[in-house]
């Protein structure tokens, strides 16, 4: 026992002896090492990275560029980063502390990509993303952030719903995954997945509240791999909105900047003149037809509605750092009128970010909160169709008090007939809609860096977003589109948003030196809550008594999305790349048994332009990587919140019984699908990224295959089996394939030109590839587009979505003109019916080109940009339903204008089925030319910049309609999107 003591003591006496020794080595051993990092113009940078060159360890630099650094005795050198600057290498030495001065680095900048849940440098991507910098989005009057990006990436089209301030825009990546569910992107600003789709009473378009001027970075996520992470709403890609934040400089830098524009109306819709009216009616016109031609009266209806509109757009930023705090304040004021009489728009925004770094610069954060507030009138777009076919032989004004002074289509009696165009410019002054909107947005980031494992982090976001809308329309009881119901029109829609959300997410990475690997692990968890309130009330007969009823019921929806996800990225040497990612979605807009669903992914990425054996090819090629990818993301967007349980619905004011001499309400039961499911998507990517002469020339190639199965669609169901003639069901397939390609070049460029240009092209095809419609229907398709209640799109099997159904129309071999209502007997049954309906092309384009160039000699730049598109069909349904003699005139009061059209076909009664009307869409045009000069400073404390810039240059189609981008594929008088005429000015202080 004895010896057994003894051996104990001396062997713990040892293992501390060593212990001490270690330790007392290790000290000595260890040094500290202090210094300062700046920038290559002076100023400090807060949070650059400053690590041992072999063993990793680090820290980060402090308010003023300070670092203090523990190291073993045996490190000689130092590692200092920061993005947007050329990493450097300094030896330490036995000196005072170190001064490291960071050279800016452009290329560098660029490399740096925001991706779902992090940042990620453009070499080791291995998904299909796009990014554009604001140093390259449109200039000009921009209403909308969506189109700082239009035509600048491949596979991405953006078309206006018009030329109105307030209108919004249809976004499509890869053309859309979806039928009845929603197509549009998933929007994420500053990490805040936005509501698909949303908006709030009295907004046009809910992206229109963002202030262009705040963005700094737009990211387009396509394929499944770059999207998944974002699960069950990235079927149709993803966009992420990178606002701007302050910077280090203790000085201020303020910029201000002023654009005022002129628009002026461009196409309207190609009518008959006066003249050739009333060739036709002295001709083939009746006694009544005849009295109503006017020789003292010539009126221009366009110039009645359409005018020359200005419109100013001002803006000032300031950032800096307070103390400790970078910063940034932005104040925007926007005043555009549109070409459209009595349309316009005022929006103030406003911006704060701060980007503190705490405990000794571990915690980061990011506080974002923007503010605005639209004020707008919208115009009756009515007067818009009618200026089209309003006789010009009537004059504006009557010279009585009746309908407020304008002329109007009357019986004997004074009153209103049926059938008639209002008058246009009563119309639009007598309406009277207006709306205010109030929108704010917040986010609140902390990344927390561990300090006992290194590259650790905690990231925590939480976000809201709160919109308030009110939307007032008034049309007085003397105006003629409500003068028979015997008093004024008042309604009033309140309506209230919010979107709250949290996420938490840990994020690991580490390079290890031994097996040449770089890992980076996030894994993390969201909870995202939508609320909707929102009610309408209208007034009527303001004659009697006053009568305020609801119209419609007080509506309050909401729907939560959990979500758990993880991603890993890999490289090897630099050279191989792995990413794969799993998110777990749960949604409240399905039933429990399809409440969950699970979205993979998986990509590769080999750099062939960092193997040895491509060395010898370097001069030449700069850069070669491979990418593949596949993934499966979902759709649960763009449906009803409980479309999957049985609900009782309030019945209108009009659709009241009589009970006890007043009116009651009623509810009935609503048509569900208990059985509805998440859309899924499962995509397969291939793309290849090359540059040539150190990257002076970069591109990329890639092709895609996409297949979404359960798709969500509103298809009829058999009589008795709900309680609706359609239901929501998941219905079949659509597959969707394309190439897309990507150039870009700077082919000069020296210290007094240089010329840059980029160029891209998609090509691209959808196919519905099962339709399981209800056995007992009889169509084998469904309907999906009509005029008049007459059906000229529709859903098919093995064709693309939205395909025009149309009889083959027959023509007179003599003059080759149409012959009125002969069509093709396609299934030789000897009668034409609706058997011989024929499938007859789609709105969606085959290919999609986008092009921008800029030339820059010393201070002057000129550049400029197009888009084009081909293989896209239209509907002419202004052509058709005003190019038939029946539509000279729907009453003895009144002629309207016919189309032009109609000298040729001499069609009597209207076509609706036609494929006459069925027009190829494809389109050039010249979106903008800019011409900018920067003066430079013109005093000690102010630089100076100018440029004037014309948009919507020309069109070049053989389309006969106002214009070739239209949404929905039929063309029922859009408002012209005007030319633009805009000086901007730019001061930087």
């Amino acid at each position: 026992m004895i010896y057994k003591s003894n051996f104990t003591m001396r062997l713990f006496c040892m293992v501390f002896l060593v212990f001490f020794v270690t330790v007392s080595s290790v000290a000595q051993n260890v040094r500290r090492v202090t210094g300062t990092v700046t920038d290559d113009k002076g100023e400090t940078l807060i949070g650059a990275t400053v690590k041992e060159r072999t063993h990793g360890a680090g820290t980060v630099t402090d308010l003023d560029g300070r670092f203090s650094l523990d190291v073993d005795g045996r490190v000689s050198e130092l590692q200092i980063s920061y993005v947007g600057y050329k990493t450097k290498t300094v030896k330490i030495s036995s000196g005072g502390p170190l001064a490291v001065t960071l050279e800016s680095d452009e290329h560098i900048l660029q490399e740096a990509v925001v991706i779902g849940y992090g940042v990620q440098r453009k070499s080791d991507l291995t998904g299909s993303v796009s990014s554009v910098n604001s140093k390259d989005f449109n200039q000009g009057v921009v209403n909308s952030p969506e189109a700082l990006v239009n035509g600048k990436v491949s596979g991405v089209q953006i078309i206006s719903s018009g030329g109105s301030p307030s209108a919004g825009s249809t976004i499509r990546i890869r053309g859309g995954a979806s039928l009845n569910a929603s197509n549009d992107p998933l929007i994420v600003l500053d990490g805040m997945p936005m509501e698909v789709g949303g908006s709030v009473s009295g907004s046009g378009n809910f992206l229109s509240l963002i202030n262009p001027n705040d963005i700094e970075s737009m990211t387009i996520l396509k394929d499944a791999s770059s999207t998944a992470i974002y699960g069950s709403r990235a079927s149709n890609g993803v966009i992420i909105i990178t606002t701007k934040k302050g910077t280090s400089s203790v000085r201020p830098k303020i910029t201000f900047s002023s654009t005022n524009a002129l628009q002026t109306p461009t196409r309207t819709a190609d009518m008959i003149t006066r003249e050739e009216l009333y060739r036709l009616v002295r001709t083939y016109g009746n006694d009544s037809q005849k009295s109503l031609l006017n020789d003292g009266v010539d009126t221009d209806w366009n110039k009645e509605i359409f005018h020359t509109a200005f419109g100013t757009d001002n803006n000032l930023g300031i950032s800096g750092r307070a103390g400790a705090i970078p910063y940034r304040l932005s104040f925007g004021v926007s005043g555009q009128n549109g070409i459209l009489r009595t349309d316009n728009v005022t929006r103030y925004t406003g911006s704060i970010t701060l980007t503190p770094m705490l405990l000794d610069n571990r915690l980061k954060l990011n506080i974002n909160l923007k503010g605005t507030c639209s004020d707008n009138r919208f115009a009756n777009t009515e007067a818009i169709w009618s200026s089209a076919t309003h006789n010009p032989c009537s004059p504006v004004y009557s010279g009585s008090d009746a309908f407020l002074g304008y002329y109007e289509a009357a019986d004997a009696n004074g009153v209103p007939v049926n059938g008639a165009t209002g008058n246009p410019a009563g119309l639009l002054d007598n309406y009277h809609s207006t709306s205010k909107v109030y929108r704010a947005i917040g986010s609140f980031d902390a990344d927390y860096s561990f300090r006992f494992l290194p590259g650790l982090h905690a990231h925590l976001t939480l976000g809201y977003d709160g919109s308030r809308g009110r939307g007032h329309v008034y049309v007085p009881h003397e105006a003629y589109q409500y003068y028979n119901t015997g008093g004024r029109n008042y309604s009033y829609g309140p309506q209230r948003n919010s979107n709250r959300l949290f996420t938490f997410y840990f994020d690991y990475g580490r390079y290890f030196d031994r097996i040449k690997s770089n890992i980076e692990v996030t894994a993390g968890y969201d909870y995202q809550a939508w609320k909707y309130t929102n009610a309408a009330y209208t007034e009527l007969n303001d004659r009697e008594p006053a009568e305020v009823q609801s119209a419609s019921a007080a509506d309050d929806q909401r729907h939560v999305l959990l979500s758990y996800y993880a991603r890993l990225n890999y490289s090897f040497n630099g050279r191989y790349l792995l990413t794969a990612s799993l998110r777990r979605d749960g949604s409240s807009r399905f039933g429990r048994g399809s409440r969950w669903g699970s979205f993979p992914s998986v990509a590769l990425g080999w750099r062939i332009s960092e193997e040895d054996f491509f060395k010898p090819l370097k001069p030449v090629f700069s850069t070669l990587k491979l990418r593949a990818s596949y993934g499966v993301t979902g759709q649960q967007d763009g449906i009803a919140n409980y479309g999957y349980q049985p609900l009782y619905t309030l019945s209108q004011p009009g659709a009241c019984y009589m009970f006890g001499g007043r009116p009651v309400a009623t509810y009935r039961p609503s048509a569900y699908n208990s059985g509805l499911k998440w859309e899924t998507t499962k995509a397969w990517n291939w793309g290849l990224d090359f540059g040539f002469l150190g990257d002076r020339i970069t591109g990329s190639i890639d092709c895609y295959y996409r297949r979404t199965e359960d798709l969500l669609a509103t298809v009829p169901v058999a009589a008795g089996t709900n309680f609706n003639k359609q239901m929501l069901s998941n219905v079949g397939n659509i597959t969707g394939k394309g190439v897309e390609i990507s150039l870009s070049a700077t082919p000069v460029q020296t210290d007094s030109w240089e010329w840059s240009l980029s160029g891209n092209a998609t090509w691209q095809s959808n196919k519905i590839t099962n339709l399981r419609l209800n056995a007992r229907s009889a169509s084998p398709h469904t309907p999906a587009g009509a005029i008049d209640s007459h059906y000229v799109q529709v859903l098919s099997e093995g064709y693309a979505p939205y395909s025009y159904y149309v009889y083959k129309q027959i023509y007179d071999e003599r003059t080759g003109l149409p012959i009125e209502g002969l069509y093709a007997d396609l299934n030789g049954d000897g009668k034409v019916d609706s058997k011989d309906l024929y499938h007859h092309h789609s709105p969606s384009a085959d290919w999609l080109f986008g092009f921008s160039t800029s030339v820059r000699w010393k201070r002057l730049t000129l550049s400029t940009s197009l888009r084009a598109s081909v293989g896209n069909y239209l509907y002419n349904g202004m052509a058709m339903n005003t190019g038939a003699w029946e539509t000279m005139s729907y009453n003895s009061y009144q002629l309207n204008r016919l189309h032009a059209s109609y000298l040729d076909t001499h069609f009597r009664k209207r076509q609706y089925e036609s494929d006459f009307y069925v027009e190829n869409a494809s389109f050039l045009k010249m979106d903008n030319v800019q011409l900018s000069y920067n003066f430079g400073k013109i005093a000690k404390w102010c630089s100076l910049n100018a440029s004037f810039m014309v948009q919507n240059v020309f069109t070049l189609t053989g389309y006969t309609g106002v214009d070739p981008e239209c949404q929905g594929g039929i063309d029922m008088s859009v408002y012209p999107r005007p030319r633009i005429y805009s000086l901007t000015i730019g001061l930087d202080f």
